[in-house]
């Protein structure tokens, strides 16, 4: 609530914070206005599928190199195991979490639902760890593969062959510009993008299955050498369920598919508070996305592990990180060639767009509302600067190579797959829904295993997001820390007993006592009113208001105030307030009266026992406290106008 007039912003203070975050849009509001509140123009699923697809498509530049050198020989069946897994298992969990959750929070607000206070922020800031994690490494990493694909074209190799890093940054920056022009029209360039880079894998793949059926040795020598390897079909699929862990890559997608939902167009008339057509359609987008993925990845897996020599997949070969592209030049040509590198780079490139949009529509859902983030990380075009700094720091960390990414990238998605299968587990079992709930416990089994094994074999992933968690938390509790003394309260009602009461005190002094409920007795008003004038000197004939407020969550950091006004005994008159914070609800309370009233309100506390930090402490984490001189320092922010500032008494 504002209470003071502020100078108009500078053009580049009013460019940078122009509007809220566009991924912020599908915020649902509560209550009546929900119901009448239309949903936001968005874009057909199809062109929202493009969004996320430019994440979930462009693996294919890395994939079937990661599985060959991950699962060698094997790629191809760990392939289908990852397929099967994708399509039984991630792909439910994910149309159960966009059903659950249609404004785009993902399962981390279904979790958030489970916990409450500093347990449940914690819990949030940790996956949010793991969201960053995911979503900054799919900007880098992809960064990182399209300059891959850029330095190793035979054409430009010799000039750009050690400027991988260079490259690699310049096109993170760019990424970043693009939000700063502007999100909703990455919608269209996405959709041209994956359109022409899916015909471009059609084409390879295509021409990989001519050359496999053409020239039947590969089939065979790949089966002598598997039987030769493993001995028997059930050694190899055992073998396969091992390794399969290791192709986690080839799961990401569905985070951001559910964090870009807001974008796709409803149905006309429907509400937020019932988007039907939004979760029908995004369902329509992850089980297509999904079957297009799968498809393109056993076909890739099983030409790529027969036409192209294992040794070329090494680092340092020529296939290590493209090796589709390696088949393009190879069968196609290096004219076509360097079409597919030119658009596998555009797409890898735009792959951040998509794991961006998923982080700008994360931090300021959350960070923001807890307190933990300044009010500028609501705004979309400094969280880009930030999250592109970072970008840049992890790039520099891993000196842009791709293989030292794929490890923390697929801890990040197998830590959210595990937590949103863990999420639609427990709604289903909250629906009393018993076959939904078996078959989505199993598959959070599965998932926990993959994540499990992923951590042990790369335990990298884990630690890079140990440091985003500690980052995120550390700096969110400094955040709260700074705001601390902050008006945080977003609007005030009064309801009808509350408003006569303001309205009898305010045609004398408006005097109001703040106490602490206890037993609420005849006596406990009567012995506060006599302490207030004995340590205030007041005379007998001024009239009091009681104030008492209960603190819910202390964990919560902004909400709205509402104000109940009763009668206590049949003479002491009280206003009663629920909030995280009694100082902040003070504060704002005295604020609106004086706005409601133009008159100067007073209030009048007595000292609270115990040591002022110990006090902080207390009001830091639970709201109460110290309690005088923190609604005085919480109004001094809120009114720097001494003449104006509501009376702080203690005695």
């Amino acid at each position: 609530m504002a209470t003071t007039e502020h100078p108009p912003p500078g053009r580049l203070r009013a460019w940078m914070l122009e509007g809220l975050s566009d991924m912020g849009k599908g915020h649902a509001p509560k209550g009546a206005q929900a119901e009448k509140q239309p949903v936001d123009e968005g874009q057909p699923w199809y062109r929202v599928m493009c969004l996320t697809g430019v994440d979930y498509f462009s693996t294919l530049g890395y994939q079937p190199g990661i599985a060959a050198l991950a699962a060698g020989l094997l790629s191809p069946i760990a392939t289908i195991v990852l397929v099967i897994v994708t399509l039984a298992g991630a792909l439910p969990v994910y149309r159960r979490v966009a059903e659950e959750s249609p404004h785009g929070q993902g399962s981390i607000a279904m979790l958030e639902r489970l916990l409450t206070f500093w347990k449940g922020k914690l819990f949030v800031l940790t996956l949010l760890g793991f969201a960053a994690t995911d979503f900054l490494i799919t900007i880098t990493l992809s960064a990182a593969d399209a300059s891959t694909h850029l330095v190793e074209n035979p054409h430009l190799n010799s000039a750009l062959h050690d400027k991988q890093m260079v490259i690699t940054l310049i096109l993170v920056a760019l990424l970043g510009a693009v939000f700063l022009k502007g999100f909703l029209e990455a919608i269209g360039v996405a959709f041209a993008l994956v359109g022409v880079y899916l015909a471009l894998n059609a084409v390879v793949v295509v021409s990989g299955l001519y050359h496999v059926v053409t020239e039947g040795h590969v089939v065979t020598d790949w089966t002598t050498a598997l039987t030769a390897e493993h001995g028997n079909i059930f050694v190899m699929i055992g073998v396969a369920l091992i390794v399969f862990p290791k192709l986690a890559l080839g799961l990401s997608g569905f985070e951001t598919g559910v964090a870009v939902m807001p974008h796709v167009k409803g149905e006309p008339g429907e509400t937020e508070e019932n988007p039907a057509g939004r979760i029908r359609d995004t369902k329509k987008l992850l089980t297509t996305a999904a079957v297009i993925m799968s498809c393109f990845l056993i076909t890739t897996s099983f030409i790529t592990t027969l036409l192209i020599p294992e040794k070329e997949f090494e680092p340092g070969g020529e296939a290590n990180g493209r090796a589709l592209a390696f088949l393009a030049h190879e069968y196609l040509g290096n004219a076509f060639g360097t079409v597919y590198d030119i658009s596998t780079i555009a797409i890898l490139w735009f792959a951040g767009a998509s794991a961006m949009a998923g982080l700008l529509n994360l931090m300021p859902r959350y960070l923001p509302r807890y307190g933990m983030a300044p009010h500028w990380a609501r705004a979309v075009r400094p969280m880009v600067i930030v999250f592109t700094l970072v970008a840049f720091l992890v790039t520099w960390i891993f000196d842009a190579d791709v293989d030292a990414q794929g490890g923390a990238y697929a801890t990040g998605v197998l830590v959210l797959i595990s937590s949103a299968a863990i999420a639609v587990t427990i709604a289903a079992r909250k629906a009393g829904q018993r076959n939904w709930f078996i078959g989505f416990a199993v598959i959070s089994v599965v998932f926990l295993y993959t994540t499990v094994v992923n951590v042990v074999e790369r335990p990298d992933g884990v630690k890079i997001g140990a440091c985003f968690i500690a980052g995120i938390i550390l700096i969110s509790l400094l955040s709260r820390l700074m705001r601390a003394f902050e008006l945080r309260v977003t609007s005030v009602t009064l309801d009808d007993m509350a408003e006569r009461f303001v309205r009898d005190i305010a045609s004398r002094k408006i005097r109001f006592i703040a106490n602490e409920p206890d037993s609420r007795d005849k006596a406990e008003y009567r012995d506060k009113i006599e302490q207030i004038r004995q340590d205030n000197d007041l005379p007998e004939q001024e009239d009091f208001v009681f104030v008492e407020v209960t603190v819910t969550d202390p964990s919560e950091f902004e909400a709205g105030l509402t104000v109940r006004g009763q009668v206590m005994h049949n003479r002491y008159r009280v206003l009663t307030l629920e909030s995280s914070s009694i100082p902040n609800a003070l504060a704002a309370l005295l604020l609106n009266v004086r706005d409601t009233t133009g008159c100067i309100p007073h209030i009048y506390f007595e000292w609270t026992e115990g040591t002022p930090f110990a006090n902080f402490l207390r009001f830091f984490l639970f709201g109460q406290g110290e309690v005088a001189p923190v609604t005085r320092e919480v109004l001094r922010e809120a009114e720097p106008d001494r003449d104006r500032r509501p009376r702080v008494h203690t005695g």
